[in-house]
């Protein structure tokens, strides 16, 4: 194997590996909300816990980073509470009233609201496809909706994965604009950090009673009869759902680009998808899952829509979950 080939199937299997986690990601964290975690502390402790382990790895791979200033620790500011702290946020309270893979196939519209914010504000030359990218996804979601009889969708739940979708597009804009004057691992641990101050002063980590992560959560559906404490369901969507994707991710973007790699993270909603059926039994039709394909194709195509050849962070090729 030549060391292209080689470079490529590791980026591959880095995208890959980091959508699996995330995927996993989103049941997991649903597990920790049914078991009386509220949608704002789950956020908190997983920005919380994520930004100290970010931060050491910041000191131990670039110990002479560059610190913010002026505009910069600005626009990392609101990269961290708009594009970090809302987008987790939102897209929690989405899967607590939907099903995780429909909460995600909205959210994961963000690359196609971000095409378009490039064509009619930032007036880029974006390529015609944009406008099949927007009607497969129009198409797609109408697909979703219709999901049979006896089942209604949660309005609050749809207006958060929209929103989810508006503040991820956010980040990917904002981000695009922040790495190209500094390097992807310490703009995501920044933005992380600015997202944890966020929540702790919300809501003060004195008034969090850390008794509860000693709760056992009784696992569904294909894990039934097992059970876990809720702080090791709390370090897996700290370590395993966020700090190890995310440097997965960045591992993959510095080998195929963040087109590629945002093109093959469309894995990631398929496998939420997929481990929602197994643990939470949340199945869906054969018309919604059409409809998912539909959007998916739209994405792909919104992906590869602009012209403009971006550096984008790490995270730009998955949802940050």
């Amino acid at each position: 194997m030549t060391s292209s080939a080689r470079r490529t199937a590791v980026g591959v299997a880095s995208i890959v590996g980091g959508s699996l986690l995330f995927a996993v990601n989103g049941t997991v964290s649903k597990l920790a909300l049914q078991a009386g975690l509220s949608t704002t502390r789950l956020v908190e402790l997983r920005s919380l816990g994520a930004a100290v382990v970010l931060v050491a790895a910041l000191l131990v791979v670039t110990p002479r980073a560059r610190l913010p200033r002026g505009r910069e620790l600005a626009a990392l500011a609101v990269l961290g509470v708009v594009g970090m702290a809302m987008v987790q946020w939102l897209y929690f309270v989405a899967i607590s009233r939907l099903p995780v893979g429909l909460a995600l196939l909205i959210e994961y519209t963000a690359p196609l609201l971000v095409a378009l914010w490039a064509r009619f504000v930032l007036r880029e030359d974006v390529r015609a496809r944009v406008w099949w990218a927007l009607a497969a996804c129009l198409a797609g979601l109408t697909l979703v909706a219709q999901v049979g009889d006896g089942v209604r969708l949660d309005v609050l739940g749809l207006v958060a994965a929209g929103g989810a979708a508006l503040s991820l597009a956010t980040y990917y804009l904002l981000g695009d604009r922040l790495v190209r004057h500094r390097d992807p691992l310490s703009t995501q641990t920044w933005s992380m950090v600015f997202a944890a101050i966020f929540w702790v002063a919300l809501q003060p980590l004195w008034t969090f009673d850390a008794g509860i992560l000693a709760d056992d959560v009784d696992l569904p559906g294909a894990l039934e009869g097992s059970h876990l404490p809720l702080w090791v369901l709390l370090a897996y969507i700290v370590v395993l759902g966020t700090v190890v994707p995310y440097v997965l991710v960045l591992a993959a973007v510095v080998r195929l680009g963040a087109a590629r790699t945002g093109i093959l993270g469309m894995t990631e909603p398929v496998a939420a998808a997929a481990a929602a059926w197994l643990v939470l039994s949340e199945a869906m039709t054969w018309v919604q899952l059409l409809g998912g394909a539909v959007v998916l194709a739209g994405v792909g195509l919104a992906e590869t829509a602009r012209r403009k050849p971006a550096v984008t962070p790490a995270p730009d090729a998955v949802t940050a979950h």
